[in-house]
């Protein structure tokens, strides 16, 4: 007969089992996702969906149940921010063909004035990146970064890392980008809250950016390759103190000092992708103010649309629900500033507004199915994160996870925050590795005492971290800036991982009232 200590004993081992079982089961589905990506040919939405197998099997549960938590999570998932996507990019794409985007980084140029250049490229970077997919936007951007280059004969570098990383912060941190739209979705944060608070951290955020780019750029201007080189700066030579930065200890270049009398070479038409205006038809020109209005006014409504319902909340709650009137606005808002109807004003005011009146509708069509090509893959990722997210509610992975960080000494914001690194640090890519964090950090959101969007921003910000070869985005900024092997690592690299030093105390701050 088994005495009371002894039978203590088992349980508490076959409790430990369960917690090991479980625990087991998420990191060997981190582990699939880490593994499929990198090693073999399949791509993330794949690696998603079988890792999402592997840790319903690993946790115990029946096959059916499994597949049940897989097509409720995915279509939940993408039932709320799928649209959103499509439209997102869909907007993007009539920005960068019209020219618009080239027209805004030109109005942050002039408006920055002559010696703040990087100013303006970050900037530029940071707006254009909102709709626009990074890879596409420095293709678009880079010979704006080239001209001002070529006319002040100095400093290329730094303008290339201002406005690449410009991009990232944006790009990772403020929808209608894909992944923080994705994220949103999976964790269920309120849209507007987290434009806003996106926005926030994107311009705390920049001048890192700005005083990185200044302190390394001219470090590593006498690394740039020769072909680099001379389809920057021609076959003049630049002044050696200049280029290479070692006329001052490495300080920066003061792009102000420059010589402004060389003459540039004529930059590819932004617009081009237009095509010729038949006879007759006037030129099409591209103004900053048209060019910004399909993309403000959306973002406007949709922070409109969170500020009202906040207020009409607080008002229901002073007065009571019984006695609460509803009144109009509140009504209006919410319609015309849901993320699906702002998106589809924004879109059409992007075809009629933004493109000439000479544009065929099978050359808009042509582009707008260019968009949902690009945005396909990042909508199947984000529902396979939903599923992925569905199983380890399911299973009790989350629950279980949860009660293992409460008993660290752990802030509960960096859980969501140092998942999202690792996945970016194995895998490379940004949207994967925020997409993966809050999918493993949604059921655990209540448990760790932090508010859906304090969780969102942690999966959007730690997915920063140290782009390098695995990340298809380094290869486009270090191509195009001429950089390579440890010159790209402490440039581009080095850029990213401090923008996400950056947002670390910005979000221990930010957990304190959000």
């Amino acid at each position: 007969m088994m005495c009371l200590s002894e039978r203590t004993s088992t349980a508490k081992s076959e409790e430990i089992g369960v917690d090991l079982q479980l625990l087991a089961a998420l990191v060997l589905g981190i582990a699939t996702i880490i593994v499929i990506v990198l090693r073999t040919r399949l791509d993330a939405f794949v690696a998603l969906l079988v890792a999402s197998l592997v840790t319903g099997f690993v946790a115990g549960a029946p096959a059916t149940e499994i597949l049940d938590s897989i097509t409720a999570g995915f279509g939940s998932t993408l039932g709320s921010i799928g649209i959103v996507i499509g439209l997102g990019v869909g907007l993007g794409k009539i920005l960068e063909v019209s020219g618009a985007a080239d027209a805004l980084a030109r109005m942050f140029v002039r408006a920055f004035g002559k010696g703040r250049e990087p100013w303006a490229m970050g900037t530029t970077g940071a707006v254009v990146s909102i709709p626009v997919f990074c890879d596409s936007g420095y293709v678009i951007m880079n010979p704006l970064a080239r001209s001002i280059a070529r006319v002040k004969r100095a400093g290329y570098v730094t303008l290339a890392l201002a406005l690449g990383c410009g991009m990232t912060l944006t790009h990772h941190l403020v929808p209608p980008t894909p992944g923080p739209l994705g994220v949103a979705g999976i964790l269920g944060a309120e849209l507007g809250a987290l434009v806003l608070a996106g926005l926030a951290f994107s311009v705390v955020l920049l001048p890192i950016v700005i005083g990185y780019a200044r302190w390394m750029g001219p470090k590593l201007e006498s690394e740039i390759s020769d072909e680099v080189r001379e389809a920057v700066y021609g076959k003049t030579a630049v002044p050696a103190g200049v280029a290479g930065g070692s006329g001052s200890a490495g300080a920066p270049a003061d792009l102000s000092k420059a010589d402004d009398t060389a003459d540039p070479e004529p930059e590819p038409d932004p617009a081009a992708a237009l095509g010729t205006p038949p006879p007759g038809a006037k030129p099409h020109r591209m103004t900053p103010g048209l060019a910004v209005l399909p993309l403000l006014v959306p973002l406007l409504l949709i922070v409109a649309n969170t500020v009202a319902s906040a207020i009409d909340q607080n008002r229901q709650d002073a007065v009571g629900s019984d006695d609460y009137v509803p009144s109009a606005l509140p009504k209006a808002l919410a319609f015309i500033g849901s993320p699906v109807v702002a998106l589809l004003i924004g879109i059409v005011l992007a075809v009629y507004v933004l493109l000439p009146r000479w544009t065929t509708r099978t050359q808009v069509g042509g582009w707008l199915s260019e968009a949902a090509a690009s945005a396909g893959l990042i909508i199947l990722i984000t529902g396979a994160g939903g599923a992925l997210g569905q199983v380890l509610r399911d299973t009790g992975v989350g629950d279980e996870l949860a009660e293992a960080i409460s008993s660290w000494s752990l802030p509960g914001v960096l859980v969501p925050f140092l998942i999202a690194s690792l996945v970016r640090v194995a895998q490379g890519s940004g949207t994967v590795a925020m997409i993966t964090a809050a999918s493993v950090t949604a059921p655990l959101v209540d448990g760790l005492g932090i508010s859906a969007l304090l969780a969102a921003l942690a999966c959007c910000a730690g997915s920063m971290v140290f782009s390098y070869f695995n990340d298809s985005y380094f290869w486009v900024v270090t191509r195009f800036t001429g950089l390579d092997g440890i010159a790209a690592i402490r440039g581009w690299s080095g850029i990213t991982t401090a923008v996400w030093l950056g947002s670390l105390p910005l979000l221990l701050v930010a957990s304190t009232f959000i």
